[in-house]
């Protein structure tokens, strides 16, 4: 097993008030959760770490999945955490789950976005042309964000097609001003760790009834890489839960809808947890 000191990470902050931390799949980083934190520090403070191998924060070899616990741990006590709700999409998720876990007096709910305690996955095999598009996809729609003649030509033909659904100038946004970045700033060891992780395989649905926080669940009805019943099975083994599943939407449904995603959101966090709110 291959374990490193704990990292000091990259964190961005906003607003004031009661604190929500937000984690980050894969590839990712603090600033591509702005679809969340934006509106959320408009009421809440806000703490998006980049996590180990990630934008800001370095690793300096490999790791192991269960290095960024203690990262958060340690985070956890820089930020006093206490009482906090925690917003984990795809790979934060898994994570926020974990820190429940560790944490179940102080974590006061969960909101999962396209995430799974026993993940599974229905992505089919890629091939040379959809690496092809994907990269001419991408340079276009960073050079010429959510430009609609590349979304026909090239987006809808791309990977892209497997990450969203609905193939719209706001969520081609997204994919310039967050996605590629991220991706471009993910190290080699972030990947190799997760890759590993992959392989042994991630179910901790027994261990679920741990957490008894509020949950919220969100889901892409057409999610290849998580798959919705993965995180409705999930819902299911938690012992106090709302799951919604978003028609016509992908891994990446927040940028695909991010009006309504928000909208829940809010709705449960005034319904939810109410020693939270």
């Amino acid at each position: 097993m291959i374990t490193q000191a704990c990292v000091s990470l990259a964190v961005r902050c906003q607003g004031e008030g009661k604190t929500i931390l937000c984690l980050h799949g894969h590839p990712g980083s603090g600033a591509s959760l702005s679809v969340f934190t934006s509106f959320l520090s408009q009421n809440y403070r806000t703490i998006a770490p980049d996590l180990r191998g990630y934008a800001r924060s370095k690793a300096l070899g490999a790791f192991e999945m269960s290095d960024h616990l203690r990262d958060l741990d340690l985070l956890w006590q820089q930020y006093d955490l206490e009482n906090c709700i925690i917003l984990g999409w795809s790979l934060g998720g898994i994570l926020a789950m974990e820190l429940a876990m560790r944490h179940p007096e102080q974590v006061k709910g969960l909101i999962l976005v396209a995430t799974a305690a026993k993940p599974r996955s229905k992505h089919p095999p890629i091939t040379l042309r959809d690496n092809l598009y994907t990269v001419i996809a991408g340079l276009l729609n960073r050079l010429h964000p959510g430009w609609q003649w590349n979304i026909d030509t090239f987006g809808k033909r791309s990977l892209f097609k497997y990450l969203i659904r609905r193939h719209s100038p706001e969520a081609y946004q997204y994919l310039a001003e967050e996605a590629l970045p991220a991706y471009l700033k993910t190290s080699r060891w972030a990947t190799q760790a997760l890759n590993h992780a992959l392989r042994q395989g991630y179910d901790r649905l027994l261990d679920l009834d741990r957490i008894n926080c509020p949950c919220l669940l969100l889901a892409g009805q057409d999610d290849l890489h998580i798959t919705p019943q993965s995180s409705q099975e999930t819902a299911q083994y938690l012992p106090n839960s709302k799951w919604i599943c978003y028609p016509n939407t992908a891994h990446l449904f927040p940028w695909e809808i991010p009006g309504q995603v928000q909208h829940d959101i809010e709705q449960w966090l005034k319904q939810g947890p109410s020693q939270f709110a």
